[in-house]
């Protein structure tokens, strides 16, 4: 995608991705299927997106480190402690270490609750992803960011959603439409033109993962549904395209061609 940004078009860009590893299971849908993908995806997105977000983590990983070590240094001084204690040479201001060392444990542990965080909440620049609906927007609130999947600099939102309607998108830099399906087609249109509409630099890119936008049940595959081909998915490159088959894969890395294997 960055290759894409940098070398393919200006600012701001529409690229497409595919991603089916299913080989044709319908046991889970389309979505559940590449939930794994678009987290690691959105979290690298982030990051070349976001530099200064790499460097944070990069804080963040080291403060977890040393909160680790220290929490062993502590274990090592109890155990020191008690093999003095038991041959009867502790000393005094043992009551005074002891309240330091428990100090020091309490820090330890919050920041390994935080895993590594510090500060208030993120302000920065964003990268916003629009769900099908609302229901799976805030399963991904739950899971993705709850739970540290990806850069706290994502948010989630819906296609229509009533979260979604005051949400504040002028910091945003890019925006992702995952498995947006063919009912959802109007608010995307909506979503695009009031961001491609804005006049500042801040707006870089949309990315599309595994559209859904021409469906037989909803646009059909006449005037309204190739209309809706024309302004939506023809000309969007595939940036990065996976579909695994029976007797093999298609895949494409942009610059790449596609190749089978």
């Amino acid at each position: 995608t960055i290759n894409y940004l940098l070398e393919g078009s200006a600012p701001p860009a529409r690229c497409r991705i595919d991603f089916d590893t299913t080989v044709g299971d319908e046991t889970y849908t389309v979505l559940k299927s590449s939930t794994e993908f678009c987290q690691k995806y959105v979290t690298d997105l982030s990051y070349l997106l976001v530099p200064e977000l790499k460097l944070e983590r990069q804080r963040e990983m080291m403060r977890v480190v040393e909160a680790r070590a220290t929490l062993r240094a502590l274990e090592e001084e109890v155990e020191n402690f008690e093999t003095e204690d038991e041959n009867g040479n502790s000393g005094d201001g043992d009551e005074g270490s002891a309240a330091d060392s428990e100090m020091r444990r309490a820090e330890a542990m919050e920041i390994l609750r935080n895993n590594g965080a510090t500060g208030g909440p993120y302000d920065g620049p964003r990268l916003r992803m629009y769900f099908p609906d609302e229901g799976s927007a805030a399963l991904a609130r739950r899971d993705w960011i709850g739970q540290g999947a990806v850069p706290k600099c994502v948010e989630m939102s819906s296609l229509g959603g009533m979260g979604s309607a005051g949400a504040d998108i002028s910091k945003d830099v890019a925006i992702i439409f995952f498995c947006t399906k063919a009912s959802e087609a109007d608010f995307l249109e909506n979503v695009l033109s009031k961001m491609e509409a804005r006049e500042d630099d801040i707006y870089k890119l949309s990315v599309f993962i595994n559209p859904n936008l021409v469906d037989m049940g909803v646009t059909g595959f006449g005037m309204a549904g190739r209309l809706l081909r024309e302004r939506l998915l023809d000309g969007l490159p595939n940036v990065y395209y996976l579909r695994t088959l029976q007797w093999g894969a298609l895949t494409r890395s942009w610059p790449k061609d596609f190749s089978v294997w």
